[in-house]
């Protein structure tokens, strides 16, 4: 029973952040329009200043997990080899070739990483997320530019990945993290406490701007993609990265970090994405709407079954 209420109360403020940004669409207090524009600011700025501060706080000695690292780096690249070759043997369209592709492998770590870390085992799993935020994300951005121009009929083009690595608000705020912490640079009281505040905004609102854009349209229009997509990101992948986790060692702080990983939703990012680059943006939108509604489920589920058999 213990484990039931702990799964719940790191699930369900999450939920309910969702339904306020839903009643707050439904009240005409955010549109589309105002809801993404928001979401532009969350990702550019609030998120940022979150990755920053939590690894600014860390102690990288412990926190710095060579083995963890290497297992969600090899993980990722799983991923997205496995799911190229599904996609290439269910998917003739090309357009929903690549947003399906993005969508298996490429998950919400950065928003989901470090709230549900931070509940389950306090700083230290934050500081284990944060750091591997720093890995991770590169790698999300590269192989997402990768999946979509894979299938524009381009050829991809290193430049431009190269160059959206460099520029993501996330990677240059993980290095001034570690920068700051390797060279024990101490901030100013003011702009820690400022740092520590607009950091604090970070996941919050962005649940709610992600409950504001909840839209359940165009479902049949790509029903069997969605479902295949869905059951592979929510269902297929967790439970194989985490019983390889839980094989190689792994337990505590290390497995909720690989739970947030591999069990995350999709991106939100990814339908901002498919839109810029030719991808089906529709099967996109679907893909992130339904993933996080059905993640509450599926994340209930495995931080109870975790608990459960005390690998937490």
């Amino acid at each position: 029973m213990e484990s039931l209420f702990i799964a719940l109360d790191t699930v369900l403020p999450l939920f309910f952040m969702m339904l306020v940004g839903l009643a707050v669409r439904l009240a005409g207090l955010l549109n589309e329009a105002s809801a993404r524009q928001v979401n532009k600011v969350i990702f550019k700025t609030f998120l940022p200043l979150l990755v920053f501060i939590n690894i600014y706080n860390s102690d990288l000695t412990a926190d710095l997990r060579s083995d963890l690292l290497f297992f969600g780096a090899a993980g990722v690249l799983i991923e997205f080899l496995v799911s190229l070759v599904l996609v290439l043997l269910t998917e003739q369209d090309n357009a929903k070739r690549g947003v399906m592709l993005q969508g298996m492998f490429r998950s919400n770590f950065v928003l989901y990483g470090i709230p549900i870390t931070t509940a389950l085992f306090g700083s230290q799993a934050a500081g284990m997320a944060s750091v591997l935020i720093a890995v991770i994300i590169p790698m999300f951005n590269a192989l997402a530019v990768l999946a979509l121009e894979m299938f524009n009929g381009q050829r991809p083009n290193l430049w431009k990945v190269l160059g959206g690595i460099v520029t993501n608000p996330l990677i240059l705020a993980s290095a001034a993290g570690i920068l700051c912490n390797w060279l024990g640079f101490t901030l100013p009281n003011p702009v820690y406490e400022t740092v520590s505040s607009l950091g604090g905004i970070a996941t919050p609102l962005a649940f709610v701007v992600l409950g504001a854009s909840l839209n359940f349209g165009d479902t049949g229009r790509c029903l069997r993609p969605l479902l295949l997509t869905l059951l592979v990101k929510l269902l297929v992948y967790p439970a194989a990265f985490i019983g390889a986790g839980i094989g190689l060692g792994f337990r505590g702080p290390e497995l909720a970090v690989i739970l947030t990983l591999f069990g995350s939703p999709i991106a939100v990012s990814s339908f901002t994405m498919a839109q810029q680059m030719g991808g089906d943006d529709q099967l996109a939108g679907q893909l992130v709407v339904f993933s996080s509604v059905l993640s509450i489920g599926t994340m209930f589920l495995l931080i109870w079954g975790l608990k459960y058999f005390a690998f937490f």
